[in-house]
């Protein structure tokens, strides 16, 4: 399996981030049900990106399938993104994967999904990191999309109620595919663990999004163990 082709080299370099923190605590594990109200503030932090690859989709049906159970899925969904699968499903299937291709794997886990610890001298796949993501998904771009919505994602007023193939709208600059919109993607971060716990991030909005959700700074939590039929997630490697 050659997966390099579908690997896509970004170069380093500076980003800042802003996100709007709810003071409240959330109650449920599920995202669309958890905040309990509007008392937010802004902070802004910044990060510095050294060079990675990113994969062109998130990962989907056929290679989560080819991986983990080394079965193929039918021919009319292959394209489409792995969804219901959790923060923790996601490890598993880049350790499995690295296996697979010969890497030294760089997730150890651990009884607690906090205290997993990530190796990064390994070579294998990975998840990109929050600042990672924001950073691959503008792809040099200073606005909250790199193009029109209806030319780069799938969306609420777009998506006739379901998750679409990978790679039929347009990319981004950096030539990867469905960053914005079409299903969530986690990121490897805890998002606050003082107030939060161990939520984990994830990323860009997805089809049962509104259009105003859905972007290269749309950013949401929850906690590691949650699965549900728009978040799915995209592989890095460290090294090539």
């Amino acid at each position: 399996m050659d997966l390099m082709n579908l690997m896509v080299p970004v170069k380093g370099g500076t980003l800042e981030l802003r996100d709007y923190i709810n003071t409240n605590k959330w109650f449920s594990s599920d995202y669309r049900l958890s905040d309990p109200g509007s008392n937010k503030k802004a902070i802004t932090w910044t990060e510095t990106i050294e060079p990675f690859h990113v994969m062109k989709y998130p990962v989907t049906q056929q290679l989560y399938h080819f991986v983990m159970y080394e079965e193929e899925v039918e021919p009319n969904v292959n394209n489409l993104p792995i969804t219901e699968v959790s923060w923790m499903d996601s490890l598993v299937f880049c350790n499995e994967l690295s296996r697979m291709l010969g890497r030294t794997e760089c997730y150890i886990f651990t009884n607690e999904s906090e205290n997993t610890i990530y190796n990064k001298t390994a070579n294998g796949f990975r998840l990109l990191s929050d600042a990672e993501w924001q950073y691959a998904c503008k792809a040099g771009t200073t606005g909250y999309r790199y193009a029109r919505i209806d030319q780069i994602a799938w969306y609420q007023e777009n998506s006739n109620g379901s998750v679409h193939q990978v790679g039929q709208l347009l990319p981004n600059p950096w030539g990867l595919f469905d960053m914005i919109g079409n299903v969530w993607e986690w990121c490897w971060d805890l998002y606050d663990t003082e107030r939060y716990g161990n939520y984990r991030v994830f990323r860009g909005g997805s089809w049962a999004e509104v259009e105003n959700n859905c972007g290269s700074t749309s950013r949401r939590k929850s906690m590691p163990d949650l699965k549900i039929d728009d978040l799915g997630f995209r592989i890095a490697l460290t090294k090539p």
